[in-house]
């Protein structure tokens, strides 16, 4: 099927928004989807702070969007809007990184009243780097999210219902891959 990468925007190794996208990242494998996860914490700080685009994890970052037929973006909500480290990456990316691609757009927070930080802050973002398709996305509450001693994630009924729906339309929309007829 398709080649999806799975981005992190979260700042911390053991944050909710990372645990819940690996999470739907096994929903979209057991789909038939090839899902590549990017962790932007992993990136050197010196890379996203100084703007170092031929650094090679900002160079292999940016192969990994080319390559990509769908993209689900994650972040955790500061301050209503996404996190300063996936700012800080989108920047370096090239203008139209998402051009031709279907992208899942999904953040968690404390608070409803960051609920629409994915319509007003991210969604014009993505747009603008020519994504041919923004699906629906969700805002999943942090208190939604349970994280257990044993590294395990349970989501909250509700949540995993609405999370699954907005999963299965990103499926459906990157829709099946072109077969490309071999040159005579």
């Amino acid at each position: 099927m398709a080649t999806v990468l799975s981005v992190s925007g979260s700042p911390s190794a053991s944050s909710r928004t990372n645990r819940l996208l690996r999470h739907l990242d096994r929903r979209l494998t057991a789909q038939g989807h090839e899902v590549i996860p990017l962790d932007v914490r992993a990136i050197p700080a010196e890379a996203l702070l100084g703007a170092d685009f031929r650094h090679p994890a900002i160079v292999e970052a940016t192969e990994l969007f080319e390559r990509a037929d769908g993209v689900v973006v994650g972040t955790p909500v500061y301050k209503a809007s996404y996190s300063g480290v996936l700012k800080a990456l989108l920047d370096l990316l090239p203008q139209y990184a998402l051009a031709g691609k279907t992208v899942l757009p999904l953040a968690t927070g404390g608070s409803t009243a960051h609920v629409l930080a994915i319509d007003y802050a991210l969604r014009p973002v993505l747009s603008s780097m020519g994504a041919a398709h923004i699906v629906q996305g969700w805002f999943t509450l942090d208190k939604d999210i349970t994280v257990h001693d044993d590294g395990s994630l349970t989501v909250a009924p509700a949540a995993t219902e609405a999370l699954g729906q907005v999963v299965d339309q990103f499926s459906t929309a990157l829709g099946p891959r072109p077969v490309l007829a071999a040159a005579s």
